[in-house]
């Protein structure tokens, strides 16, 4: 059973899950970015000491990944909405298979951050590794997205 949306409604449905997940890897580096600084405080002494925990990246870092753990939820579950949607079916590929991956990942990272509160350093690497990975993995994905958005806009140039 498909769900009958209107066309212009469509066309933005169809393309606010690839905005979304665009706009959600941008966050993951700024993310990686404000919790590098943090890490940074460890590190530093004196006025650059205070000057990093003046700008409280730990919050940051905090409030950003809960977002980002929000938004990659909601991007996977949009976007095989979406998929669904237009087609009937989910495609089992590089792109959905990397989509799950990736809330996997959002997901054991935010699990680290009792630990990380608590000062251990085993689970502060765990998280810094995982992250890692789930950067990796959401360029790939974002490469595959490209590649689908492309075959839709194909799609739309033929039927129009």
């Amino acid at each position: 059973m498909t769900i009958a949306i209107t066309e212009p409604l469509k066309t933005v449905v169809t393309f606010a899950h690839p905005l979304l997940m665009l706009l959600t890897l941008f966050l993951a580096i700024y993310a990686g970015y404000t919790g590098w600084q943090y890490r940074r405080i460890r590190s530093t002494e004196g006025e650059e000491k205070k000057a990093l925990i003046s700008k409280r990246y730990n919050l940051l870092h905090h409030n950003l990944g809960s977002i980002f753990l929000v938004l990659m939820v909601a991007g996977a579950i949009g976007g095989m909405a979406v998929t669904y949607s237009n087609n009937g079916k989910l495609f089992v590929g590089a792109h959905l298979i990397a989509g799950l991956g990736l809330v996997f990942l959002a997901a054991i990272s935010t699990a680290f951050a009792p630990l990380l509160q608590k000062g251990k350093d085993w689970a502060r690497i765990t998280h810094i590794s995982v992250n890692v990975l789930l950067l990796g993995v959401f360029v790939w994905q974002t490469l595959t997205g490209f590649e689908i958005v492309q075959r839709i806009l194909e799609q739309m140039s033929k039927a129009s």
